[in-house]
């Protein structure tokens, strides 16, 4: 494996773009819950499924990641994260599918999770792209603050 071209840095614009996302994603989602004329009960099952689904993504694209840089990962892992993905999106369309929404609503909630989705991963990917790029030089980070991403190096 050719470290510099597994260990690019991604650009700040691209950096910016994915968190600009996925605050977007969730916001989008967020505000549509609270607003949103169900019960609590209903409210807390799209908030849990939303959640899942975030963490379900990040999960599974650090496994792929994982196994690509030949990193162990165990099979049963890697199911369990690909069945996680795959049941908080049926779970999620099940949901919609049965809910007493206009569809303008229902497609507001179905982008709000897919766009949330998409920049979730893509905001693990960079934070892991900027830690690996790190790693392997150490000196052009040294002006850096640590944690300037706003989370942890996963």
């Amino acid at each position: 494996m050719s470290q510099v071209n597994q260990l690019g840095k991604p650009t700040g614009a691209f950096i910016g773009a994915s968190w600009i996302a996925l605050g977007l994603g969730m916001a989008v989602y967020f505000i549509g819950l609270w607003n949103a004329k169900m019960e609590l009960n209903e409210k807390g099952f799209y908030l849990t499924v939303f959640l899942f689904g975030l963490f379900a993504a990040v999960s599974l694209q650090k496994a792929v990641r994982d196994k690509a840089e030949e990193i162990p990962v165990t099979s049963i892992y890697l199911g369990i994260a690909w069945f996680a993905l795959l049941a908080s999106l049926l779970l999620l369309a099940i949901g919609l599918w049965n809910a007493e929404l206009l569809l303008s609503e229902k497609g507001f909630y179905g982008i709000g999770f897919a766009m949330s989705l998409f920049a979730v991963v893509a905001v693990q990917k960079n934070i892991r792209d900027l830690a690996a790029h790190k790693a392997v030089y150490p000196d052009q980070h040294q002006a850096a603050k640590p944690g300037y991403l706003g989370g942890p190096e996963l």
